[in-house]
C-alpha cells in the first residue's frame, strides 16, 4: 500500500508539519550547500528549515561542479558571505560585528560528510568562516552523532541568525523542528522508540 504524503510539506499525512510551520523572513540570507545522502533523508532539518525560511537556497552535490551555479551567484553578491563551519580559522559569531544583512552558507551532512565537501571545494577556503560559541545542546533526539557539539543544520541556523539579529524571534524554528522529532518518534515502534530516550 502506497503512502500519501502532504503537497506542501511533503511529509507522509500521519507526519503533516504544515500546522506547525509559521514562516519567519530574516534579513539574513541562507545557502545550504547539502551533500546527496541527506536529500531523501527522512529526518532532514533542511526540509524544515525550508518550510519556515522559504528564501532559503539549497544546493546539492559534493564537487566543485556540482556547485558552480551556486559560485556564480556568489559571484555577483553585494553582500557579505561566511562559511558556518567550526575550525581552527573560524571565529565566534559573537566575537564579531557581523550585519544580519549577510549571506551565510551552511553545509548539511555528517561531519565526514561536511568535511568531504570542503575538501573537495577549495574555494570554501576561501571565505571568512564563523561557528557558535560553546554551550549549544541539540534537541535532535532521534539522531545520533559521535560529536557532542553537533547541532542541526536547521539548530545551526536558528542560533547563528539570533546571534546576528537579537530582535529576531527563531522559535518558529525550533518549534516546527520539535514537531518533526516528535512526529518521527511517534511513527517508531515502542521498542526503537527506547533508543532514543
Amino acid at each position: 500500500m502506497s503512502r500519501h504524503y502532504c503537497p506542501t510539506c511533503c511529509y507522509p499525512m500521519n507526519a503533516c508539519l504544515c500546522s506547525h510551520v509559521q514562516q519567519i523572513k530574516p534579513q539574513t540570507q541562507l545557502l545550504v550547500l547539502q551533500h546527496p545522502c541527506e536529500v531523501e533523508h527522512k529526518k532532514n532539518s533542511v526540509r524544515v528549515l525550508s518550510l519556515v525560511i522559504p528564501d532559503t537556497q539549497v544546493y546539492v552535490g559534493e564537487s566543485e561542479a556540482d556547485f558552480a551555479a551556486l559560485r556564480a551567484q556568489l559571484s555577483r553578491c553585494q553582500r557579505p558571505i561566511y562559511l558556518v563551519y567550526p575550525s581552527e580559522q573560524s571565529v565566534s559569531v559573537e566575537q564579531q560585528m557581523i550585519s544580519a544583512d549577510c549571506v551565510l552558507l551552511l553545509i548539511d551532512g555528517t561531519w565526514r560528510k561536511a568535511f568531504k565537501i570542503l575538501q573537495l571545494n577549495p574555494w570554501l577556503a576561501q571565505l571568512p568562516a564563523v561557528h557558535l560559541p560553546e554551550g549549544y545542546a541539540s534537541r535532535y533526539k532521534i539522531r545520533k552523532s559521535s560529536r557532542s557539539d553537533s547541532l542541526s543544520t536547521l539548530e545551526a541556523s536558528a542560533y547563528m541568525l539570533k546571534a546576528l539579529d537579537k530582535g529576531l524571534d527563531v522559535s518558529p524554528l525550533l518549534a516546527a523542528f520539535d514537531a518533526m522529532v516528535a512526529l518521527r518518534l511517534e511513527a517508531m515502534p515502542a521498542e526503537v522508540r527506547l533508543r532514543y530516550d
